[in-house]
């Protein structure tokens, strides 16, 4: 879930059914050339992002970009992807510059695929576009028994995180994920950023013109802002790791943030982007089958008991519960799921523009 002050305002939202904008993604989609199939499966990654309250990856920030990316040439809209390499339990993928949300669901079926046989399955991706919420892909393990890993490394041409103590910046927001599924409970999926914030909450920042808190970001010369900061160009400041300073531990999200260019972008026989900023996004698609470690049963009931005990602890003062890593999101798409999803006025008008431009049916809207 994003924070309270990255969320759209109720004088700007206007509510869109589920079906209704899954129905317009896709066919955006197949208006850029993608297959009926990689339009749905685009879609929805796009959907649930949105759906779960993860605003930064759902179709406000990103569907545009993409739609340009495709127009533009950048993105490669035909079907399939190059596997170089193979065993039973691993495979390499070239996406030739497919999108992400479209390669990496294929990269996890695989993965998924491989573990059902040999008890784990990790595909690595190389020159793909935007992942997106790489929690999707984890979660696709979890809904099959499976623990679902996943690392990203961003595709975009110029680095936008600072590493500790340096003063320009050598790397993406290199999202990582874990999911794992329960009985009764939500399931556990951990979704996040390797840096401070991410950087398409910096393009919510910018739109909403909400101020970004102290650590978050460094100026031009690296130095770490610590007052609350407006940002009106994406690219006025470099993101800060995870942790922010050092005193908070920027190390740790530093650390992280090479882990992830290592298992995603050097082992599928990529180049990290601070060394060829034009290599494209890579990911890491890892799944674990249960049965093949423990008992699935056993696994869930455990499950359970430990994120019952999370959710039940007493709250400090203060705050009104305990939170486990994807509670909140699980909640929040139940709710829009029988509401529909709030989207801001300016992303509405887009769509208005794009249905229009494209020749398709305008995006219908809840009254």
């Amino acid at each position: 879930m994003v924070l309270e002050q990255f969320k759209v305002q109720e004088t700007d939202l206007i509510r869109i059914r589920e079906e209704d904008l899954r129905r317009t993604v896709a066919e955006i989609f197949k208006k850029m050339g993608l297959s009926t199939h990689d339009s749905d499966q685009g879609a929805d990654v796009l959907v649930m992002a949105d759906l779960r309250g993860v605003e930064s990856h759902g179709v406000s920030n990103t569907l545009r970009s993409y739609v340009k990316d495709y127009e533009n040439g950048s993105l490669n809209p035909a079907t399939g992807y190059q596997l170089l390499r193979e065993t039973p339990g691993t495979a390499v993928i070239d996406a030739e510059r497919r999108l992400g949300i479209v390669v990496g669901a294929q990269a996890m079926a695989l993965a998924i695929e491989k573990a059902a046989q040999v008890g784990v399955g990790v595909v690595t991706v190389r020159n793909s576009g935007h992942l997106g919420a790489v929690g999707y892909y984890t979660m696709m393990a979890a809904k099959k028994n499976m623990v679902g890993v996943c690392f990203g490394c961003s595709g975009m041409p110029t680095p936008s995180v600072v590493p500790t103590f340096a003063s320009s910046p050598m790397f993406g927001t290199n999202p990582i994920s874990i999911a794992a599924p329960a009985r009764k409970e939500a399931p556990f999926l951990f979704d996040i950023a390797t840096s401070a914030i991410s950087g398409n909450k910096v393009r919510l920042a910018v739109r909403l013109q909400t101020p970004l808190l102290p650590g978050w970001v460094a100026d031009q010369k690296g130095q770490p802002l610590a007052e609350e900061t407006l940002v009106f160009d994406r690219n006025q400041f470099s993101l800060l790791p995870l942790g922010g300073t050092r005193e908070h531990g920027s190390h740790k999200g530093y650390g992280l943030a090479m882990m992830t260019e290592i298992l995603a972008a050097i082992l599928s026989g990529s180049i990290p982007i601070m060394l060829d900023n034009l290599s494209g996004a890579k990911g890491h698609f890892a799944a674990y089958d249960i049965s093949a470690f423990t008992d699935i049963e056993a696994f869930k009931d455990q499950m359970d008991q430990m994120l019952e005990h999370l959710r039940s602890a007493p709250p400090a003062e203060g705050h009104e519960r305990v939170l486990y890593p994807g509670l909140l999101e699980h909640e929040e798409e139940g709710q829009r799921r029988i509401n529909g999803i709030p989207l801001h006025r300016e992303v509405i008008d887009w769509f208005d523009s794009i249905t229009k431009e494209l020749g398709i049916d305008p995006l219908r809207v809840l009254s």
